[in-house]
């Protein structure tokens, strides 16, 4: 059984963004992020015109949440819609659970994911990633009055351990997989979604959640009584996901995101949302 090895971080709990109730297999086109032609580039020659489809699950919030329109909106959304800009094409969003992203890929009902999807070994065998666009991390969510806490190791480094504890996750998510691999099924609990893993442990069903740090944010704020420990569980990359046979529309995809990367566009989507902290 492992432990999970973290190091501290500076947790700040501000900027909290209201949750909405979303329903899922919502599609709707992604609003334009105003980009002008002067912005397409080659990537779009033998795209133009087309729907780019593309699938996530709007309980991620900043990355992906139903805003007040009932539309799906935040990071990855802005950043979806400035690649089908840069490729010519419409954006079309699909909302459906996080463990059918891969396999609506794969059947080809969408194109394209980005769900605040991390790059891993298991996942880059189904799917071809492309470069990162983002990174986040893995932390731990428990009530104000929790014994689960950090402690310092032999070595001075910080650590907590789960074990025998029940933990709540989100089905499919690298927090379901690390903590399945570290303490075993049986101490695990997978929800359709975060809010429900979150509602899990106000009731006492679970003892913690595992989950990304920028919607583990929004979720303490929104249910008092709930704390991030100051930890991190693990650092990931995110990536486009798209299905491994799509290789023109995958070099055309990745193109247009490190195009987006070098002139500073997703970056400024990013801290629209995830504001840098002062220095």
């Amino acid at each position: 059984m492992k432990k999970l090895s973290i190091a501290m971080l500076s947790m700040v709990l501000a900027g909290s963004m209201l949750l909405t109730a979303c329903g899922g297999g919502n599609t709707q086109p992604a609003e334009n992020t105003g980009s002008d032609d002067t912005q397409q580039s080659e990537t779009a020659e033998n795209t133009e015109g087309g729907v780019l489809r593309m699938g996530t699950n709007a309980t991620f919030p900043p990355y992906e949440y139903m805003d007040e329109n009932n539309e799906v909106a935040g990071i990855d959304a802005e950043i979806a819609a400035a690649i089908a800009d840069k490729l010519g094409m419409e954006l079309e969003i699909t909302d459906m659970a996080f463990e059918s992203l891969i396999p609506a890929l794969q059947a080809g009902t969408i194109d394209i994911v980005l769900a605040g999807m991390t790059v891993d070994p298991e996942r880059a065998e189904q799917v071809n990633f492309t470069d990162t666009y983002a990174t986040g991390v893995q932390v731990v969510i428990v009530p104000e009055n929790s014994d689960i806490a950090p402690v310092e190791n032999e070595e001075g480094a910080m650590e907590v351990d789960l074990t025998g504890k029940t933990i709540g996750v989100q089905t499919g998510t690298t927090g379901d997989l690390y903590c399945t691999d570290d303490y075993g099924q049986e101490f695990v609990k997978q929800f359709d979604n975060g809010p429900l893993a979150v509602a899990a442990l106000m009731n006492g069903q679970v003892d913690c959640v595992v989950i990304d740090n920028e919607p583990a944010k929004n979720y303490v704020a929104a249910n008092e009584g709930l704390k991030i420990l100051d930890t991190a569980f693990a650092n990931e990359d995110y990536a486009a996901a798209i299905a491994k046979d799509n290789t023109e529309l995958f070099e055309q995809v990745n193109t247009a995101i490190q195009e987006l990367k070098a002139d500073g566009t997703i970056q400024t989507i990013i801290e629209k949302y995830i504001p840098a902290e002062a220095e």
